[in-house]
């Protein structure tokens, strides 16, 4: 991809200068940050397209600092990937509720965070062949653009919202599990809880607004974009 720039908003400065040494050795031009403002103000001026989030900051913390550039037009379509000393669960949906896309706990070695990082940017790309468009019942997905928009209205997406609600409408009527959406919308090699999926599901439902009812529940199962050709009047 043609934007190679990776932000990392770090305050342990001797960790910051190891993760940024070697991303700059495969080729990422990196900025670095030590306080979660004056990260927030490198990313809105020169929006990257992955940010390196650490949990713990000054200033402002990661929650709100990705809180933020969700909200931001510049950066709403960035990677976020937090790292976190933090494991618990509660934690963790907490980050993804806010816009996160991965998590990688501390301690953690630069290998791991190097495949992490390549397997977020492979979820941004289109592949050749791919349907360029899908649209159904209103709402249109340019994966060209990578926006989306409802009855017209362009929607404020996070990319593995983006992912989720493809990955739905590709095939409307399939009933996926938890796992499988993992699986197939944030990739094989993500690791996350399958409760994210609940909090990604309450999101979307949420921006689409009365169009979220289209993703149904399947009680025991897991989720499935509805098919109105099998919808009973």
């Amino acid at each position: 991809m043609a934007n190679r720039k990776i932000l990392v908003i770090e305050d342990d400065r001797a960790l910051s200068e190891i993760i940024c040494y070697n991303l700059q050795q495969h080729g990422f031009e990196v900025i670095s940050a030590f306080d979660g403002q004056s990260g927030l103000s490198s990313a809105l001026h020169r929006p990257p397209e992955v940010v390196l989030l650490d949990v713990m900051l000054p200033v402002l913390d990661g929650i709100e600092v990705c809180r933020r550039l969700r909200s931001h037009p510049e950066t709403n379509q960035c990677v976020i990937l937090m790292l976190t000393a933090k494991a618990e669960e509660a934690d963790q949906l907490l980050g993804f509720s806010v816009g996160a896309d991965d998590y990688v706990v501390k301690p953690f070695s630069v290998k791991v965070l190097l495949e992490r990082i390549k397997a977020l940017r492979r979820r941004l790309i289109t592949e050749p062949g791919d349907q360029p468009a899908i649209a159904v019942q209103g709402i249109v997905i340019d994966r060209v653009r990578h926006h989306v928009t409802l009855q017209g209205e362009e929607l404020d997406l996070t990319p593995s919202e983006f992912r989720l609600l493809e990955t739905l409408m590709r095939d409307p009527g399939r009933a996926y599990e938890r796992n499988d959406l993992i699986n197939l919308a944030l990739g094989e090699d993500t690791v996350v809880l399958e409760r994210t999926i609940d909090v990604h599901i309450r999101s979307l439902r949420k921006k689409l607004g009365e169009s979220g009812d289209l993703i149904e529940t399947v009680r025991g199962v897991g989720y499935r974009f509805q098919d109105q050709r099998n919808t009973k009047l």
